[in-house]
């Protein structure tokens, strides 16, 4: 390892001549995972030193290269760095860089305590151990191998005492440290698997928010150039007189059984159906979502996850609601509701229109659900272990 003060940015394997000046450290970046990511990076990287510093002349030096390779690799990602050679595209980098960086500190980690001295390891067992059991299983070979180490640490005869217990702990933790190293390593490996599939539910929410929205865009444009093409509009009739009713606009009264040509219904909604019809409905539709949306962040649980999915929750309803005010008028329009087929007032359309909005709560609720279950999958310090299942 060369001890020449090289440029940070760009050079592995520099080790403390780099980072001995607190101004070499990276960063500041906008991101909150990449600040985070290049602050355990520098943490672990004098943890190396220190561990360098203390280690028997045994050190595998390999090992030592391995680390700050993958910690250099975690910087890199932290920073964006562009690809080599460059791709130009339109594809969002974020994903890949948060899985490259946190996969590089979880090696990097893994790694060092592979020659950490013995009594670092045995202090950072409670860790260790706590990590293990939020992420793997309680029936996992290696949980459950690591829980028996754990038990042979504490373990303690009346006759024991502190200077006879830790040399035997230490010789422990030299005779097991493969076997916790590789419990330690699956579960950050499991820690990664659970934030992919949050990372692929928030996926599925974004491309099916913009999936509806595109949706209400289509219907706003298809009733502005052709309003008659799918009307809103409704002809209650009263003592033999009828008129056509529309969000916008409402007709004349006219005879239901005049045979004048003017007084077709069709001539009458064409003449009465305005291009902003549908265009209306769904801003009313989207403003009562909006409510619901609003009244739904009392039932999201916060979470410490840096995925976005309670904001990715609530964006869905937006849209959803700007549809479902227009596909139901559709049906009361159709006469599938009997009894509120006919709608004498434009403000009455316009009601319904905020009814059948916010009643997209119906259908987003149960995506809420799953979104909550799929966050509470991703364990971490603020939530209990996995336990064993009960006899």
């Amino acid at each position: 390892m060369t001890t020449s003060v090289v440029d940070p940015e760009h050079a592995v394997g520099n080790g403390a001549a780099a980072r001995s000046d607190p101004t070499k450290l990276r960063g500041p970046v906008l991101v909150p995972w990449r600040e985070g990511t290049l602050t355990r990076a520098e943490e672990l990287a004098w943890l190396c030193e220190w561990v360098k510093g203390n280690a028997d002349a045994t050190l595998c030096a390999a090992l030592v290269d391995a680390v700050e390779l993958h910690l250099e690799a975690a910087r890199e990602a932290a920073e964006g760095k562009r690809l080599k050679p460059r791709k130009f595209h339109l594809r969002s980098r974020n994903a890949s860089l948060l899985e490259r960086a946190k996969s590089n500190l979880d090696a990097a980690e893994a790694l060092l305590l592979n020659f950490a001295p013995a009594d670092y390891v045995l202090g950072q067992m409670p860790s260790l151990q706590r990590h293990v059991r939020c992420h793997l299983p309680p029936t996992d070979p290696r949980r459950l191998h690591l829980e028996r180490i754990v038990h042979r640490l504490d373990e303690r005869s009346p006759c024991d005492s502190d200077v006879t217990v830790r040399p035997r702990q230490l010789a422990i933790i030299s005779d097991e440290r493969g076997a916790i190293v590789t419990a330690v390593r699956g579960a950050s490996s499991a820690s990664l698997r659970e934030q992919l599939r949050v990372r692929s539910f928030r996926n599925v929410l974004a491309v099916t928010t913009g999936l509806m929205a595109a949706l209400a865009v289509a219907l706003a444009v298809v009733g502005w150039f052709r309003p008659t093409m799918i009307p809103l509009c409704f002809a209650p009739e009263d003592a033999g007189q009828t008129m056509v009713v529309c969000p916008t606009q409402t007709s004349g009264k006219f005879s239901a059984t005049s045979t004048a040509a003017e007084d077709d219904i069709d001539v009458r909604t064409e003449a009465t159906a305005e291009r902003q019809d549908i265009l209306l409905v769904e801003l009313v539709g989207l403003a009562a979502a909006a409510v619901a949306a609003a009244a739904a962040i009392r039932g999201i649980k916060g979470s410490s996850e840096r995925l976005g999915v309670p904001i990715a929750l609530v964006l869905l309803k937006l849209p959803t609601g700007a549809i479902t005010a227009v596909l139901g008028l559709l049906l009361m329009r159709g006469q599938f509701v009997p009894g509120l087929s006919a709608l004498d007032t434009s403000a009455q359309i316009l009601a319904w229109a905020l009814v059948f909005g916010y009643a997209q709560q119906l259908f987003t609720r149960l995506v809420d659900r799953q979104g909550q279950t799929v966050l509470d999958s991703v364990r971490g310090a603020d939530k209990p272990p996995l336990q064993p299942p009960a006899p």
